[in-house]
């Protein structure tokens, strides 16, 4: 089976990485790609390792009226860009949005592909997570399905590589600016919050109305992890227990005895969870990592694509992190 793909956003970070996955997925055609700063030149001249199939299709000016047929089409977009174009692909062409504007949107599903597979399986329109929620997510939903913690009571403590800002040429993510520099930001507002607090509500039940959230950028490439405090009086056996039992059978999730490190994921679409408790404080600590463009972008939207055509949903992501 030959199904027909497109990637609006080539040229970024994301679609890149789309791009990637896609030119070795046995069943995904490339067909289209779009991006409007790059459009006109093969896509061989951004990059540059291509497969010789795919060397000399040319990137074109996004357009939804243009679109020539496609199954699928990946849209990644910045945030606030994607809603009006998409709203014009005709409903025949099943859509993945890596970007952030239909994340729990009237219509869209929810891409959470290791937590909710079922509610993404035939979808015709699928809104993938964000980067941070991916790793924050996957790591508090045993907890939060099992009453392990108070879902009121929780403060993420995230750290992401350079390449989560994406390739937007913003000043203040340049080498010298990152380079042996920590930096928080988003504090209080950043754009993830309200779709981290709304799937804790959705997981447990309950309010989320104390989550803490900030993000700092680390000199690193790639890759994420979060650290999170949480309220309970489990042990850590009894999460890690309750994570191995929740996530059983499911292919790209690590419960890890130790703390993850973020090259453990590096290339990959792996989302790896870990835990620390001490009862007598009321204290748990949930761990996670992924790789903000696999696991927290292009790999989950994949993995979101192959539910929604019916196939496996290691199709095409199963290949090894990069390491070292």
């Amino acid at each position: 089976m030959t199904i027909l793909v497109g990637i609006v956003g080539i040229s970024g970070f994301g679609g890149g990485e789309a791009l990637r996955l896609i030119a070795n997925h046995p069943a995904f055609e490339l067909v289209y790609a779009a991006g409007d700063s790059t459009a006109g030149s093969p896509l061989a001249d951004r990059f540059p390792g291509l497969p010789a199939k795919l060397a000399h299709l040319v990137i074109q000016k996004w357009d939804p009226a243009t679109l020539p047929n496609l199954d699928v089409l990946f849209a990644s977009l910045p945030t606030g860009a994607s809603a009006a174009a998409l709203a014009r692909v005709p409903q025949t062409v099943k859509i993945v949005d890596i970007g952030g504007d239909h994340r729990y949107a009237t219509g869209w599903a929810y891409g959470l592909a290791d937590v909710w597979p079922s509610q993404i399986t035939g979808q015709t329109r699928v809104a993938n997570p964000g980067c941070f929620p991916a790793a924050t997510l996957n790591a508090l939903a045993p907890l939060l399905v099992n009453n392990l913690i108070d879902p009121g009571n929780i403060v993420i403590d995230a750290k992401t590589g350079i390449s989560g800002a994406g390739r937007g040429g913003d000043s203040k993510f340049g080498y010298a600016e990152s380079n042996e520099n920590l930096v928080p930001y988003g504090m209080l507002e950043h754009t993830h919050m309200p779709e981290i607090a709304t799937t804790i509500e959705h997981l447990s039940g309950g309010s989320a109305a104390g989550l803490v959230f900030t993000p700092h950028l680390v000199p690193m490439t790639r890759g994420i992890l979060v650290t999170i405090y949480c309220r309970g009086t489990a042990t850590t056996a009894q999460c890690l227990s309750a994570a191995r039992d929740f996530y059983a059978g499911r292919d790209f999730i690590r419960v890890s005895d130790t703390p993850p490190q973020t090259k453990w994921a590096t290339g990959s679409n792996l989302s790896f969870v870990s835990y620390a408790a001490d009862p007598k404080r009321n204290l748990v600590i949930a761990m996670g990592v992924v790789d903000n463009l696999g696991k927290g972008a292009a790999g989950q939207a994949v993995q979101n694509a192959n539910l929604m055509c019916g196939l496996p949903e290691t199709t095409g992501l199963e290949g090894l992190p990069v390491w070292p």
